[in-house]
């Protein structure tokens, strides 16, 4: 049994995966599950040392659980491929882990993104912690998008962040965004979320309120006015989906 496995999920990322994976060289394992890449992501995650699983991609928190299924190991560490870690993280985890996790089944990881080649800390980009060192056996994710993860046991928050290469162009931006939409209006589904006519267009400007002014996206300039703004539009997008597809049960009935 692997004391401690570095996971990272993949769809087409032959441009960082081998970036990824030389920041995670200090993990005992590196797992890549890939969701079947048509570019070279799988022969380059293997050139640079990793084990490579492939498994159908149907939601984010499904693929997470499929790794935590597959990868045997007492922790596991999850990164995206666009995400690098540093040798001051890679310590602090290794010393958790050392210690059997310190009491803690799962550690939150704040993160330093850069959004169109800006560090950006406004709009709620930071601290950005996220759920990613995990007790194995201790944790399930739930929700297609925006995954959550059920822990059983305590949880912290590590020091040292991930660094994110986030978003690189606006084009880049509106592709990932299409991705995670239906899975987001899929959130709203199950929860049975009742709209009003007016609900997609309250919740776009309530959106972008909490981003540029709760949230300080201010701080940021016209660099986080205009992230503040285009996040608030794919988040009342997915109400917007939501609602459509009310009106099409109505129609059928």
């Amino acid at each position: 049994m692997t004391t401690l496995a570095a996971i990272v999920l993949t769809r087409n990322e032959e441009r960082h995966i081998g970036a990824c994976l030389d920041s995670l060289a200090w993990a005992e394992r590196c797992v890549v599950v890939d969701s079947f890449s048509t570019d070279r992501t799988g022969d380059i995650a293997r050139e640079h040392g990793a084990e490579v699983i492939q498994h159908h991609f149907v939601d984010f928190a499904a693929q997470r659980n499929f790794a935590l299924d597959q990868v045997e190991a007492d922790w596991v560490f999850f990164v995206d491929a666009d995400e690098r870690s540093t040798p001051e993280l890679a310590a602090e985890i290794q010393s958790i882990v050392e210690q059997g996790g310190q009491g803690v089944t799962g550690w939150q990881v704040p993160r330093l993104n850069y959004l169109f080649g800006k560090l950006t800390k406004g709009a709620g980009y930071w601290p950005d912690c996220q759920m990613r060192l995990l007790k194995r056996g201790c944790a399930r994710y739930t929700r297609p998008a925006s995954e959550i993860v059920e822990l059983e046991g305590q949880s912290g928050c590590l020091i040292n962040p991930l660094i994110h290469y986030n978003y690189e162009s606006i084009a880049q931006f509106h592709q990932k965004q299409r991705v995670r939409i239906d899975f987001e209006a899929k959130n709203l589904i199950a929860q049975n979320a009742k709209l009003k006519f007016y609900t997609p267009w309250y919740m776009t400007m309530k959106h972008f309120w909490w981003r540029f002014g709760t949230l300080a996206g201010y701080r940021d300039g016209a660099h986080g006015l205009r992230l503040s703004l285009l996040l608030a539009y794919y988040f009342g997008y997915r109400y917007y989906r939501r609602a459509a597809e009310l009106a099409r049960s109505v129609k059928k009935v």
